[in-house]
């Protein structure tokens, strides 16, 4: 029986072309910045999103980890919204390597209403642990694939600026965004002081991310990433990777938002499923089943048992991601399968 994953982007895998482009990629030892091929990632990033310069990390959560670490101080405190992923998944990183609170603020869809944003603000009192950044995320993991408006983005850039605050993005998946909406990296990085973003999700590369910025902030960011251990040396062979993921696998990106719509307005129609369309904006599409007699762990596994895998992300909630290595047909094989199980009430 024939598996269909659609619990991750992340569980794509090289092909073939990829394979032989990490295979004969020119490496050398990344620690001395003399691996040309990182060097040409970097370099190429760096245009991309119109920062004068990036850094290759091995992770999302580094590259975030990082930006965070270089624009505050122990005792700090970082605003992100209540579902984003820097506060949600990755490991209280923020308190243990930077000594900073997040502050959690809940906005629709994920985006900050900027009053909210103002109000969050800690005025300057020994009593306050005092703001010193805005975390934007952007698609946004929990809330489906949404997309961060970019005006609301450029809306919070003005407060930013009036209270002398740096801002982070958190775009591991902002070429999603890029081919959604038409607008480019280099628009929706302009607004923040550093971007991350990830090779291994819509991209298919196997391993890696960026942390994008100015000079002074990468030269920082080298520092932080040598003290997480993450100098990896001849890692040139994982650049590669990314670099033919970003010629070939960009703009493909476009068949997974077609194919994730196709998928969500079927399982829309079934008795007990609702699927929230407006969130449906990239290659995520998340299932409400608290009307449904199962749980999304019950419902999850009778999946499995038909060679269908999603992820339950909550009690009630289902999520599942199309990505690189979903077809039309598989696509159509799932809404067969879900139509049997589910088409009547249960």
């Amino acid at each position: 029986m024939e598996t269909i994953d659609f619990r991750s982007d992340t569980l794509t895998q090289p092909n073939s072309e990829m394979r032989e482009a990490m295979a004969n990629a020119p490496v050398g030892d990344d620690v001395f910045a003399e691996d040309p091929t990182i060097n040409k990632l970097q370099e190429v990033m760096a245009d991309l999103t119109g920062k004068e310069a990036a850094l290759f990390v091995s992770s999302g959560t580094q590259a975030n980890q990082i930006a965070i670490n270089v624009h505050t101080q122990p005792g700090n405190e970082v605003i992100c919204e209540a579902n984003a992923h820097i506060y949600n998944y990755e490991a209280g990183a923020p308190a243990l390597l930077s000594g900073v609170q997040l502050h959690p603020i809940k906005g629709p869809y994920g985006v900050l209403d900027p009053e909210d944003v103002e109000a969050a603000i800690r005025p300057t009192d020994h009593h306050f642990p005092q703001t010193r950044l805005i975390a934007l995320e952007n698609t946004h993991n929990r809330w489906g694939g949404t997309i961060y408006p970019l005006e609301d983005i450029k809306k919070i850039r003005k407060i930013a600026r009036a209270h002398k605050l740096k801002m982070h993005l958190d775009g591991a998946r902002l070429w999603n965004a890029s081919v959604a909406t038409g607008i480019s990296l280099e628009a929706y990085a302009k607004p923040f002081d550093s971007v991350s973003l990830c090779f291994s999700k819509g991209l298919g590369a196997p391993v890696g991310s960026v942390v994008c910025g100015s000079r002074a902030f990468i030269e920082q960011a080298h520092s932080y990433r040598k003290l997480y251990g993450g100098g990896m040396r001849q890692a040139g062979i994982l650049a590669a990777g990314a670099l033919y993921a970003i010629e070939h696998n960009f703009k493909r990106l476009a068949e997974d938002h077609r194919r994730a719509r196709i998928l969500a307005e079927a399982i829309n129609q079934f008795p007990g499923f609702v699927v929230n369309l407006k969130t449906v904006q990239t290659n995520i599409v998340i299932i409400d089943t608290s009307l449904c007699r199962k749980s999304a762990a019950e419902i999850v596994a009778t999946l499995d048992e038909h060679g269908i895998k999603m992820m339950a992300f909550a009690p009630t909630r289902i999520r599942a991601v199309t990505h690189l290595h979903i077809t039309d047909e598989q696509i159509d094989t799932t809404i067969d399968i879900m139509t049997k199980l589910y088409s009547v009430k249960q």
